[in-house]
């Protein structure tokens, strides 16, 4: 017999579909290509994540790196996703950001792992997986934690795109 459990859901703000309420409209251009394209363009690893949705190992790549300037843009389609001031110091072994460029994140509810629906978060240029985002952890300011897999990203050192900033709301109610 299973019982229901109450989840800390984050429902998407802003993203390629828009708002609740279509309040915001998508800011990211669309890129589109063939799986084929996407297999000559990104290595084997980066496609097992970006476009099947597999998780990095934890520990490598970006996971303990802190720049205080530039931004992450996604590796497939060269999308901004997040700015270098909101990556933050975490043990969880992957990349994790307080907030990203509104409207260049999606979310949709993950339900890979039965019985523990998730929030995958998509970059909103190229669909790519990017990771998960966890809110009511208390780590941030923002209390959300942008776990992202170092396959999907792209550090750039020069100053970030001046584009807004923000986060998925949080919705409390059973799943």
């Amino acid at each position: 017999m299973f019982r229901a459990v109450r989840v800390a859901r984050c429902l998407p703000t802003v993203g390629a579909r828009g708002m609740v309420g279509d309040k915001y409209k998508q800011t990211a251009a669309r890129v589109e290509k063939t799986d084929t394209e996407w297999k000559e363009l990104l290595t084997q690893s980066e496609y097992e994540v970006l476009r099947e949705a597999h998780t990095d190992k934890p520990g490598g790549g970006y996971s303990k790196m802190l720049p205080k300037e530039g931004y992450f843009q996604c590796r497939a389609c060269g999308t901004p996703l997040y700015n270098a001031s909101s990556k933050f110091a975490c043990s969880c072994g992957w990349p994790a950001f307080s907030k990203s460029f509104q409207g260049h994140v999606t979310t949709k509810v993950d339900t890979s792992i039965p019985f523990t629906p998730r929030t995958e978060i998509l970059c909103a240029g190229c669909d790519g997986h990017l990771g998960h985002v966890f809110c009511g952890e208390r780590l941030c300011d923002t209390n959300e934690r942008h776990c992202v897999n170092t396959s999907s990203i792209h550090y750039i050192d020069t100053l970030p795109p001046n584009l807004p900033e923000g986060t998925v709301a949080v919705d409390n109610d059973l799943e």
